[in-house]
């Protein structure tokens, strides 16, 4: 790629990305909003084509936030491939990638940070302290500069989603937040940034968040309602693949991520777990109304939305 392309394409500064915008404004152009850490894959290129769907213009993050990151996490090892980034979204036909530093999204006298509470006190929250103050407050930031009119993410973060839609809702935010479904390989394995960590034999046992989400599918569609009973299922099917540490498997409410004792109305079940070095989340939604099941459900229910 030029020179000339990229320096057209990438604005790295809030005045560069705040100049385009009021330009695309006065030209009438909707815009859309994708956040994203770098180390792109197809997941994140399914985000930027149902932007292109929904928007005249659309605008890609390349930001690792490292307010979301706790002590002892992957920070500085997160795979950083900004020039392949930035083939994959020119390929793409995305119009504007806003590549900050760190100094140009948290000055030193940074002290403001977002906080949703009670949906952020369970699961990721639970596991990961202060994670979701990090998210909320870059994503409110870039929603800030960016000012669109749909910001897309993915199911695949589930809970990250429903805090965002709340924290929009909450504040008043004129934004459409659009969730998208997660995208997997053939095999079934939800795509993550963090895959590329994987030995192969860890690629392998990976495969098992997938097996365990299809595994309590299956039993719903055999009229399996309890949430115990479909956790059950979750663990053991973990356990098979050779997973055996485990943050939670869980049977939730999808809004209010609550814990629940029956299933009576679609559920989500989330899964976070270590293979290896590398901590894995995956999640599936349960429908007590679905009485059958493919032979690839999870894939399938992924490419198709739930």
């Amino acid at each position: 790629m030029s020179v000339s392309l990229v320096r057209k394409l990438v604005v790295t500064t809030r005045e560069q990305l705040r100049t385009q915008i009021s330009s695309a404004r006065k030209q009438g152009k909707s815009i859309a909003l994708v956040p994203t850490m770098g180390a792109l894959h197809e997941g994140h290129l399914s985000l930027v084509r149902a932007a292109q769907r929904q928007c005249d213009l659309v605008v890609v993050t390349i930001f690792v936030n490292p307010t979301q990151f706790g002590p002892g996490e992957d920070f500085d090892r997160y795979p950083r491939t900004f020039e392949a980034d930035v083939t994959l979204l020119q390929r793409e036909g995305v119009d504007l990638i806003f590549a900050p530093n760190r100094d140009e999204m948290y000055s030193a006298q940074h002290q403001t940070h977002v906080e949703v509470e009670e949906l952020t006190n369970s699961l990721e929250g639970a596991v990961r302290p202060g994670h979701f103050r990090g998210v909320t407050t870059i994503v409110l930031k870039l929603l800030n500069l960016a000012q669109p009119d749909v910001a897309i993410f993915g199911q695949k973060d589930f809970q990250q989603a429903a805090v965002i839609q709340r924290m929009v809702r909450d504040l008043d935010v004129p934004v459409q937040i659009s969730v998208q479904p997660t995208v997997r390989e053939t095999d079934g394995l939800a795509m993550s940034s963090r895959n590329r960590y994987l030995s192969g034999d860890e690629r392998n046992r990976a495969l098992g968040l997938s097996r365990a989400l299809r595994a309590a599918r299956q039993a719903v569609a055999n009229g399996e309602r309890s949430a115990d009973a479909l956790t059950a299922v979750m663990r053991q099917s973990l356990a098979q693949s050779g997973i055996e540490k485990i943050d939670y498997a869980v049977i939730c409410e999808p809004e209010t991520l609550q814990p629940i004792e029956m299933l009576v109305q679609p559920a989500v079940a989330l899964i976070a777990a270590h293979v290896g070095a590398t901590r894995l989340i995956d999640n599936e939604i349960l429908d007590p109304a679905v009485k059958e099941t493919s032979k690839n459900t999870t894939a399938g229910a992924a490419r198709q939305g739930t």
